[in-house]
């Protein structure tokens, strides 16, 4: 199979792509075949530690990419129940997960049975590879803030992959959201769900909980009132707790469950799939400069 990997040197362009053997799910496994696979600023931290070794002098790591993925079932290993070849699924899969031949961003996907979710009718595969990495962290996320009950929550980073999601789900749930983000934003956080948007956290306080996907950190944490939650994206980078602020953080874990319920939604069009753009794999390396330059709303999408 071709698969996306990080580059040889610090040299040469980001990613390549490789040949590999083409995998064979073992138990309780499925193997999909690839037809969308986003781009995330995870791969960007791949690829990053990846040229830091090299830059040290080490021998560069051939690492996968990619951790969302949608496509067609076309195997399925002993023990698996309720996925058969020819369903439509989507699945957070991670590159350097015992189970994976390389990442996401490969023509063909290993990922756990559990881990998947079918795609619903109507919902385009190369937008539902959009979904599962940003909706299941923005719905982990809020689950560390506590029930909404009509309380003020502040969304940072409020336009981006996840922080969308957040804003969407949390309104649904019930919170009054406020989305912080470029004004040109403010008509998609409208749509979302968001009761106000704003461009800087001047003059804004007194707010319940944020979920700060922008890394905000000390900035955001001032528009908490005490006693307040903070919730961040990156375990280790949030800000110390003051004036008796609850701080945490996680890592974003696959959920199959749980991403069956973010697909419906994108279905229902609570969620919103946006795609900046879609890049066959032998031209990945346009996504990943593009991904990295900025300026873009929505994922790139790889596609076979």
């Amino acid at each position: 199979m071709r698969a996306i990997i990080t580059a040889r040197s610090e040299t040469d362009d980001e990613v390549e792509l490789t040949a590999l053997p083409d995998p064979r799910p073992a138990a309780g496994q499925i193997r999909i075949r690839m037809a969308g696979a986003a781009v995330n600023a995870a791969d960007l931290h791949i690829i990053d530690n990846a040229r830091g070794e090299a830059g040290a002098g080490g021998p560069a790591p051939r690492l996968g990419l990619g951790l969302d993925v949608a496509g067609v079932v076309d195997a399925v290993g002993p023990g698996v129940r309720g996925l058969t070849v020819g369903t439509p699924v989507a699945a957070l899969t991670f590159p350097h997960a015992p189970y994976s031949a390389a990442g996401a961003a490969a023509e063909y996907v290993i990922v756990p049975a559990a881990d998947a979710a079918p795609v619903p009718d109507g919902v385009d595969l190369l937008d539902a590879a959009t979904v599962p990495l940003n909706s299941l962290t923005a719905a982990q996320l809020l689950a560390l803030l506590g029930p909404a009950q009509g309380r003020r929550l502040l969304v940072t980073g409020a336009a981006g992959g996840v922080g969308g999601h957040a804003v969407a789900l949390a309104a649904r749930a019930g919170w009054q959201v406020t989305g912080l983000a470029r004004a040109t934003d403010h008509t998609f956080l409208t749509r979302a769900g968001a009761e106000k948007t704003c461009t800087t956290l001047d003059g804004e306080s007194g707010f319940d909980a944020v979920l700060d996907t922008a890394l905000l950190n000390e900035a955001a944490l001032r528009a908490v009132r005490d006693n307040g939650a903070y919730a961040g994206v990156f375990p280790g980078l949030e800000p110390a707790s003051e004036r008796g602020i609850s701080v945490s953080s996680a890592v974003v874990v696959p959920d199959g469950i749980l991403l069956r319920e973010m697909l419906a939604l994108t279905a229902q069009g609570v969620l919103e799939p946006r795609r900046a753009g879609t890049v066959p794999l032998d031209k990945a390396a346009h996504a990943y400069r593009a991904f990295r330059a900025g300026g873009h709303r929505g994922r790139w999408v790889l596609t076979n």
